[in-house]
Parts: structure tokens; C-alpha cells; sequence
């Protein structure tokens, strides 16, 4: 077998920045990952994560041929793809011949490809006939998409990541780009290093490390942004630094809206938003007399029942400063996923037309209808994700086809999601993993290829169109996404009686985006001038890139004429609502939910690297000290958190970032990882009505004490580095299921190249034995060498693994205060010899011997918490931190956290 090492450029496939990525690869196995230095998007920089992307691309989890089940009760069993095909396309048929076309459904995903896409809604739209696909960017991008619809006309952000560059003030809103967008986090620190008198504010009920890193937090209360805003344009307004010229000439509708904010003083604000109204008026003024305003904006803001207006409340600003259209103004909303953005072009969503034709529209339908070659396309409106769902639960939904996304893990109120999942009569899951929480529904798994075995397009937040080229060949049975939907619909064709064959003649992905090319032909976004090859000779591009033209667009509107029928950008009325779950005596908590710095969306990918739980190692809800006080709770306690549609159980982390009366959970933890669903057993399905994007960002709780005196500790890895990457992966899988019979369960990694599992458990209820028996039986803890100790009056047990002098398995019952200690001598290898007397002891501190080296800050150089503070309180300054630590050189993701310890340090000095 060949070591020749290879190089393929791909981007990465976490957040919507798109960052270039050269793949390494001996051709059967991907071997390293680094930063593409010619890519725009990043010049070579990769976050934590991105970095990562290598030690993910493992296959102890894949799917890797179909499965099928044909009754519930029964297992999936291993079938031919014909077989699985012809199966789903019976079902399908049949279904569709007795209940009609919208009886059937698809729940697609911002991580496919554009093609992918692309041949999902032809496949829906054009050959079923419904438009019954929709995807998980309802869930993170709609509000921003229909924002920027209501106000410019179009769903297209007006700014480039060189805007950053030029800008004098940047507004953040709802984001935490430091965690969420690292690279382009990296960007605004270099821009605030290049132009010291550039002003950022930050709009967040939380001090992230973005709002620490601020010239001016606003921490105002959730679902208060509107308020806010308003606000901050009757100072525009009060102060003279509207631009009235350019409202008179390019927008319509201000009237109206200045009458709305004529009473919204920053007084009035104040008291709503919990803000100070000073605040507000240095904020406005900072926007108001800069010379070029940015902002951005995230999931703080679309994730609301009023996202929609959220954003228009905050292009509104822009319009009435005449902060557009120009270098380093306008709004920038931070796309949630890699290719959220293409699938908005193919009107991959269940109330959008292709190239960002109007479903509305009777022409436009026509037109995409001549285009397929098809009788029509449906005028009605598909189902959006919670009304798919919900539609699914109560029988009007009979199938549902599910791709590249998770929604057992990442739609609200999972309850309901469970019941429906449990209700639907076929649910299809095509996925790359074989043990997502949605798969365990799934009575057909497709294999889909994944990160580095896929070709097609990817379009980011700026609007960058990227070729994605495959560094290996799909395993096993596993195909791209596009083309299983072709199969598919050429199976189903002729069932409908239909020429599907005619419909969907691509032998590859460069033919599915010459057609997706050419439909956009005279559109916004016309990319009729690009193709895969041109692509891969110039390099990724912004469009509109028409035919004939040299270079993409790196900002629109600079003629001033919006996509409106009038040419003139819309301002809107926005609404005045707050949050949409109100807390109350019995819900005192507002509930923020967001994201981790080093882990992503359900962590199919992230959950699979150990070095990514070094940061935060186990799920938890971050509450303010006084808070956990008031209750009668310390750091570290287990809590329930209870909503009013769910309660899950979590450890309490006392936390400066939260505002008292607030409580964070982040997003990422699931089934897999927890005894419960995670955050979203927590949140509500009501939606925005414009965008029916649901409000994930918020929920009323409450926090006590759970009382779960029964606790276990399971720790496990392997001798060798390689045996423990596989093991350790194959052994997570299997405990996941285990997982919901415990009060309390979190399964969680450690280590950095030899990781190791560890298993936290509370119950109410003594143990059973049985269940004790299959955990070890799991984790290779049955066998007859393990040292074994047992209290049955105390009811503690306790077995020791130790192989070649090293500690590699360890299960602690009834009794876990060493817990601490003995990770760290599993994970450093640290050899037992001296250590051996004291593994069943209860101690708290561990001995002489044992090291334990604290929280990980910088993942990518590996650097603890205790070594960064004891450097700062010998004097050290950031420059000096990376100098000697090297902390904060590699990706810079730590940056904002070594400067929040600097400064922490100052002010205990």
C-alpha cells in the first residue's frame, strides 16, 4: 500500500465561514488537515475544530451499506441498494397513489452539498409533486433569509469578510463569533489591531468572550432586541444622523416607521431591555456618526418568534444611516452551517423556488416548471420544519425522508419530535453515521458519503462559492448524496408514472450544477458564468458571477437599486413582542441556548475527537453564583431543569458570563451523550409567523437541587493509541443506548492522542447489579485481571484495569471522590507502580505521585488552566503567554479567554 502523501483542497464542514482546507491523504485514509492559504475565506487558518476535521474522518461509526426493517419490532437487517430502493419507492408509491403527494415528505440539510440539494427539490417539487422539503437552515437561517427579503428585496447579504476590514464600527447582535465563527473572529481582532479607534459593540444577554472583548457590552434581557434597536434609531433620528438624502432617494416606508419609534426613548428601552439608557445613546451615536457601520448578526436573533423582525429591525438602521452598500457597511447576517447559503439558491426549502424564485409567484413557478420540463410545479406551501413534524405526528405525513441532519437531537420540544418519529409509517434516514439519535427510527438507513469523499459546491456567508473535490472513495457502500436521490427518483418515476429517467439524467455532480447554474440565468444570483472546471482554475467566487464576467462580486448594492419591484429598499414596522414563554413564579429562569467553542451542531463529527471535551468535558447549565445561592446550590451540583414541556438533569456551573436570573445551556449535548434529549427537551415549537423559523434561543425554567445519591464513575482506554481510537468510539456507541435508564448518565471523551471514555452516573435507586454487569461487560471491565474491591454494607464497588503498568479501565461505584485524579493518571499514562495502593482509596486530593494539570485552554498546543494562571501571576502579558506557552499561536480560538484571564488577574492584583 502506498504512503505517498496527497493533497486535495476541500472547506471545512462546520460553520458558514467556509474556510479552504488542504485534505492529506495516502489515498485510503485521510492523514492531516491544515488551513488552504489561498482560500479568501480564511488564508490558511482552521479553528480548533477545523483542525481537527482528520482525527473525525474515522470509520468505526459509518454506515456503511443499507439496512432495512420491515416492521418495527424487528431489527434492520443488511440488503442490496436495489433492494433498499425498490423497498422505499413501493412505500413511497403507495402512499402517495392513496393520500396524494403532500402525505409524503423531506428533511434535508445546510451541510449537503448544493448539488445535493438541487436534485432533493427537483426530486420533490418536480417529480412528487409537493413541496414537502424542507430543511434544518429553518432552523438557523430563515429569519435572516426572509429579513433581508422584506427590507432589500433578496436573499442576499450585501457584505464580503473584507468589510471587516474597512469598517469603523462593527455591531455584533446575537452572536458569539469568538466561539461560533472563530476565523472570522480572527479577522475583526486584526482589523481592531490595524484601526485602534474601530468601536465593537456587543449585543448579548451573556458576557461571551466576543461581549468581553467589546468596547461596549449591551447585556440586554432575551427577546429585547427589537426594543433596542428601535430605540437606537429615535437617537439617530433626535440627533440628526439619519441620512435623509438617502432615504428620500433609495428607500420607502420610513415614515412609518419613524412614527413607530417616536415614543421609544432610550428611557422607555432601558427598563425593557435591562440595559442602561446612556448605554443605548453611546451606541447609537458610535453607529450613527461612524463613517462605515457593520454588524452582524447570528442565532440570538433569528432563533425568535420575531426573528424576522429581529433583523429587519436592524437592517433598518443601516437604511436610515445610509450605512450600505459601501466598504465596511452594511448588514452581515453569519451563516449557522457550511452550505446553509446554497441551499437558499436552489430553493431547497419548503416556501422557496429555485434561484430565489417566489413560491407565490404563478410566473415564476411556470418558469421553473418549463425549465424541469415538468406540467407544474405545486402553488401550495410545503411544511416548514415544526409544522413537517407536527404533521408527521398526527398522521397527515406518512413518510419521511430524512438527510444529513438530526432532528431527534436538534428540533424543539423533542418530545414531540419522538412521537412523531414514532408515529410516521416509513421513516427513511440517509446519513454517513449509522447511530445518530434519528437513526434509531430510521426502518431504512441509506449510507452517505461525508467530509473528504464528496464533490460538488459549498457556498458561504459571504456569498463564496467553493468546489469541494473528494480526497478518498466512499467505504463500503456508501454514495454521495445527489445521487442517491437520482436513484431514488428514477426507481419512484416510473410508479408515478413518470419519465424520471429524462427528469434526472446526471452521470455526475458537474452536470447537476451546469443545470443549477443555468437556471439563475438573469437571476440576483446569477452564476450562469461558472462551472466546477472554471472553479477549479480561478478558485472560489462571489456571486453573481454572470457569463462572461471575470471575477465574483464582493458587495452588492453599490449602485443603490435594491431587488424590490421599486428599486428602493423597504424599511418595516417591526413588532413589539418580547420572548414567547414568559417567565413566571413557577419559571423564574430565562433559559439562553447556544454553542460550545470546540464542538458542533449534535457532535457526529466533534463527539468523536477526545481533545475536544478539554475544554468542557461534560454537559452542563451555567447559572449566575448568586443564583445557585438563592437555591441553596453549589458549582458542580447535579440539578433539574425543568421546562414546561420537559425536565432534563445537568451539572450546575457557576458562571460570571451569565446575568443573575439567567441560566445557559449549551445545544450540543444529546441522547447520545446524556440520559436525556439535551436542551431541546426544553425549548418550544412556536414559530416566527414570516419565517417560521422556531424560537430555539429561549425557554422559561426553573432550576432545583436532583437528589441522586447513587453515583458511578466509568473510565476506559487502551494500552495502544490506535486500539483506543477505535475501542473507545465502538464503545461509546454502544452505551449510548444504556444511557436513558439512569437518572442522570454523561458519556463524554478525555485524553488527547490515546482517548479514554468516561461515564458519569446518578441515579435515585441503588444499582442494580445487572445493569453494573453490563456496563463492564461493555468495557471490557469484565475480565478476570481487573483488580476488584467491594463494600457490600456501604454498597460500594470498585475494579481497576492495569496493562502494561498503565491504567486503563477504572469503575468507581457508590463512592467516586477520586474521580478527578485517577482520569488524569489514566489519560497522562502515568505509570501505576506507585499509585497501585491508593486507586481504591477515597481521596479527594490525589497523591504525591499523581499530577493533575487542570481545565485545557489552547487545544491546539495543548496548554492548561493552572499553567496560563500561574505564568500571569508571575507577570506575564498575552505577548508573553505566546512566547513561552505558545498558547493562542495556532488557531487563536483561546485568544479571548487568555485575555479574560489577563484581566482577571489585573484586578485580583
Amino acid at each position: 500500500m502506498s504512503t505517498h502523501t496527497h493533497e486535495t483542497r476541500a472547506t471545512c464542514c462546520y460553520c458558514g465561514v467556509g474556510c479552504g482546507v488542504i485534505i492529506e491523504h495516502d489515498r485510503t485514509q485521510i492523514t492531516g488537515v491544515r488551513g488552504d492559504p489561498e482560500h479568501p475565506a480564511n488564508f490558511g487558518r482552521l479553528c480548533t475544530k477545523g483542525s481537527t476535521l482528520h482525527l473525525s474522518a474515522r470509520q468505526e461509526t459509518r454506515a456503511l451499506h443499507p439496512e432495512l426493517r420491515t416492521a418495527r419490532e424487528l431489527p434492520r437487517t443488511r440488503v442490496s441498494w436495489d433492494a433498499a430502493l425498490e423497498h422505499a419507492a413501493d412505500r413511497f408509491a403507495a402512499i402517495i397513489r392513496e393520500h396524494g403527494p403532500d402525505a409524503v415528505a423531506f428533511y434535508i440539510s445546510g451541510q449537503l452539498l448544493t448539488e445535493d440539494y438541487y436534485v432533493f427539490n427537483k426530486l420533490a417539487k418536480g417529480l412528487i409533486g409537493t413541496n414537502n422539503v424542507d430543511t434544518n437552515s429553518r432552523l438557523c437561517m430563515s429569519s435572516a433569509v426572509t429579513a433581508y427579503k422584506q427590507t432589500l428585496g433578496a436573499d442576499a447579504p450585501p457584505c464580503s469578510y473584507e468589510d471587516i476590514d474597512h469598517t469603523d464600527c462593527l455591531l455584533i447582535a446575537g452572536g458569539n463569533p469568538a466561539y461560533a465563527h472563530p476565523i472570522v473572529y480572527r479577522r475583526i481582532e486584526d482589523a481592531r489591531k490595524a484601526n485602534p479607534a474601530m468601536k465593537m459593540i456587543v449585543v448579548d444577554p451573556r458576557r461571551t468572550d466576543t461581549a468581553a472583548d467589546a468596547d461596549l457590552h449591551l447585556p440586554l434581557l432575551p427577546g429585547t432586541d427589537i426594543w433596542l434597536y428601535s430605540a437606537m434609531l429615535h437617537v439617530l433620528l433626535w440627533e440628526g444622523l439619519v441620512d435623509e438624502t438617502f432615504i428620500s432617494a433609495h428607500t420607502e416606508g420610513f415614515p412609518e416607521l419613524r412614527r413607530h419609534v417616536r415614543d421609544i426613548t432610550p428611557a422607555i428601552a432601558s427598563e425593557i431591555c435591562g440595559l442602561r439608557s446612556e448605554d443605548i445613546v453611546t451606541a447609537a451615536r458610535w453607529f450613527g456618526e461612524s463613517k462605515a457601520a457593520m454588524s452582524m448578526w447570528c442565532q440570538g436573533l433569528n432563533q425568535s418568534h420575531h426573528g424576522t423582525h429581529n433583523g429587519t429591525a436592524l437592517i433598518a438602521l443601516h437604511l436610515a444611516a445610509g450605512q450600505i452598500g459601501r466598504p465596511g457597511a452594511g448588514p452581515f447576517s453569519l451563516t449557522g452551517q457550511p452550505n446553509a447559503m446554497g441551499g437558499r439558491e436552489v430553493g431547497g426549502m419548503a416556501t422557496l423556488l429555485s434561484a430565489h424564485r417566489d413560491l407565490a409567484s404563478p410566473a415564476d413557478r411556470d418558469e421553473v416548471a418549463r425549465f424541469w420540463g415538468v406540467p407544474d410545479v405545486p402553488a401550495k406551501p410545503g411544511l416548514t420544519a415544526v409544522e413537517l413534524f407536527d404533521a408527521v405526528r398526527d398522521g397527515k405525513v406518512k413518510a419521511v425522508w430524512i438527510a444529513c441532519t438530526n432532528p431527534a437531537h436538534s428540533m424543539p420540544d423533542q418530545a414531540r419530535i419522538v412521537e412523531a418519529l414514532q408515529a410516521a409509517e416509513f421513516v427513511v434516514v440517509q446519513d454517513a453515521s449509522r447511530s445518530t439519535e434519528s437513526a434509531a427510527f430510521a426502518d431504512l438507513l441509506l449510507p452517505a458519503t461525508t467530509w473528504g469523499e464528496k464533490d460538488g459546491t459549498v457556498t458561504n456567508s459571504e456569498r463564496r462559492i467553493t468546489h469541494v473535490q473528494p480526497a478518498l472513495s466512499a467505504p463500503g457502500e456508501a454514495r454521495a448524496d445527489w445521487l442517491i436521490a437520482r436513484d431514488f427518483a428514477r426507481v419512484l418515476g416510473p410508479r408515478l408514472g413518470k419519465d424520471a429517467a429524462s427528469l434526472f439524467p446526471y452521470a455526475s455532480a458537474a452536470e447537476v450544477f451546469a443545470e443549477h447554474a443555468e437556471s439563475t440565468r438573469g437571476r440576483d444570483l446569477d452564476i450562469s458564468g461558472l462551472s466546477h472546471a472554471l472553479l477549479d482554475r480561478i478558485g472560489p467566487q462571489q456571486w453573481p458571477f454572470p457569463e462572461g464576467a471575470q471575477a465574483g462580486t464582493p458587495r452588492l448594492y453599490q449602485d443603490l437599486r435594491f431587488a424590490t419591484p421599486a428599486g428602493r429598499a423597504r424599511f418595516v414596522v417591526p413588532t413589539t413582542a418580547t420572548t414567547a414563554e414568559k417567565i413566571d413564579a413557577r419559571y423564574p429562569l430565562h433559559l439562553n441556548t447556544g454553542r460550545l467553542r470546540d464542538h458542533w451542531h449534535c457532535m457526529s463529527r466533534t463527539g468523536q475527537v477526545a481533545r475536544l471535551y478539554s475544554h468542557v468535558d461534560e454537559a452542563r447549565v451555567e447559572m449566575h453564583a448568586d443564583d445557585l445561592a438563592r437555591r441553596g446550590l453549589a458549582d458542580g451540583d447535579l440539578v433539574q431543569v425543568k421546562s414546561r414541556r420537559g425536565q432534563i438533569v445537568l451539572r450546575a456551573h457557576a458562571s460570571e458570563a451569565q446575568r443573575p436570573g439567567s441560566a445557559f445551556v449549551a445545544m450540543h449535548w444529546g441522547r447520545n451523550m446524556l440520559s436525556n434529549s439535551g436542551a431541546n427537551a426544553l425549548t418550544a415549537g412556536r414559530v416566527d409567523p414570516h419565517s417560521k423559523q422556531p424560537e430555539l434561543k429561549h425557554a422559561a425554567i426553573q432550576v432545583s437541587r436532583a437528589n441522586l445519591p447513587y453515583q458511578a464513575l466509568l473510565l476506559r482506554t487502551e494500552a495502544s493509541d490506535e486500539a483506543a481510537q477505535q475501542l473507545t468510539l465502538l464503545r461509546m456507541e454502544a452505551l449510548a443506548p444504556l444511557l436513558g435508564r439512569f437518572a442522570y448518565a454523561s458519556l463524554s471523551m478525555a485524553g488527547r492522542e490515546r482517548p479514554a471514555l468516561v461515564l458519569r452516573i446518578a441515579h435515585d435507586q441503588p444499582l442494580p447489579d445487572e445493569w453494573l454487569s453490563e456496563l463492564d461487560r461493555v468495557c471490557g471491565l469484565d475480565d478476570p485481571a481487573c483488580l476488584a474491591y467491594r463494600d457490600a454494607r456501604r454498597d460500594i464497588t470498585k475494579r481497576a484495569l492495569i496493562e502494561d503498568g498503565l491504567l486503563t479501565g477504572m469503575r468507581l461505584t457508590g463512592e467516586t471522590v477520586a474521580a478527578a485524579w485517577l482520569r488524569e493518571v489514566m489519560v497522562g499514562r502515568q505509570p501505576t507502580a506507585d499509585l497501585r495502593r491508593w486507586l481504591f482509596a477515597p481521596l479527594a486530593t490525589p497523591p504525591v505521585a499523581a499530577k493533575s494539570r487542570g481545565r485545557i485552554v489552547c487545544n491546539c498546543l495543548d496548554v492548561a488552566e493552572p499553567d496560563i494562571a500561574s505564568a500571569i501571576a508571575g507577570g506575564a502579558d498575552l505577548d508573553a503567554l505566546q512566547a513561552t506557552l505558545r498558547c493562542g499561536t495556532s488557531c487563536g480560538s483561546c485568544v479571548p479567554e487568555l485575555k479574560r484571564m489577563l484581566e482577571t488577574g489585573r484586578q485580583a492584583a
